[in-house]
């Protein structure tokens, strides 16, 4: 099973506010290639509370590459590949309000998401955060430094996919019932549970 594991750290609430990110990549189950790249975010506004998560400043990012620029440097991890990240719907989103924010064209991107993933394999854990999957499944964690979150949820999909024997991304849903979710230009589709009617499933428009 081959994909490509990401976690975003933000410097504040906005969406836009990338200050890091974490890339995992997995082929065969395993994990050739990790890497980190800091952004400079389009304002320096760093939360206090994030600065606590993540450790990072805005002097650290200051002479940092924005996204827009980084982006030729990071297509190849992104252009047909299966995304994954813990809590996909928060990282896909800053994702994509990046894409619009500097209006670079790109195709749809498929994810799915390690929380829903664990939740299918491993029905007996109360919690599926990614502190409680890493310590229960012996996984070393740096949290909150996106390379080290981006390692440890490209480690617990790949020990849950290679457990049901789910070698092609097809079987995440034929497996799994799990509906693979997409961003594009024009929308924005959740990864969901297989059991809810494909009608029901909520597409965000080009504004959210």
């Amino acid at each position: 099973m081959d994909f490509v594991a990401i976690d975003f750290e933000n410097a504040n609430e906005l969406s836009i506010s990338a200050c890091e990110l974490g890339i995992a990549v997995v082929r065969n189950y395993k994990v050739v290639e990790t890497k980190s790249v800091l952004i400079r975010p389009p304002d320096l506004r760093f939360n206090p509370y994030n600065t606590r998560l993540h450790g990072i400043f805005w002097t650290d990012v200051i002479d940092q590459p924005d996204f827009r620029t980084l982006w030729p440097q990071l297509l190849p991890y992104f252009k047909n590949r299966l995304i994954i990240a813990h809590n996909a719907h928060f990282d896909l989103h800053v994702m994509r309000s990046l894409l619009l924010h500097y209006d670079i064209s790109f195709e749809e991107i498929q994810f799915t998401c390690s929380i829903k993933v664990a939740g299918k394999v491993w029905k007996d854990f109360d919690r599926y955060g990614l502190k409680t999957l890493t310590r229960l499944l012996g996984i070393e964690l740096l949290h909150h430094r996106a390379e080290s979150d981006a390692k440890a949820c490209a480690i617990i999909a790949s020990m849950a996919f290679r457990e049901n024997q789910i070698s092609i991304t097809e079987e995440i849903t034929s497996k799994l019932n799990i509906h693979l979710g997409s961003i594009s230009p024009e929308k924005f589709i959740p990864t969901s549970n297989k059991t809810l009617h494909v009608k029901k499933r909520r597409v965000y428009s080009y504004q959210e």
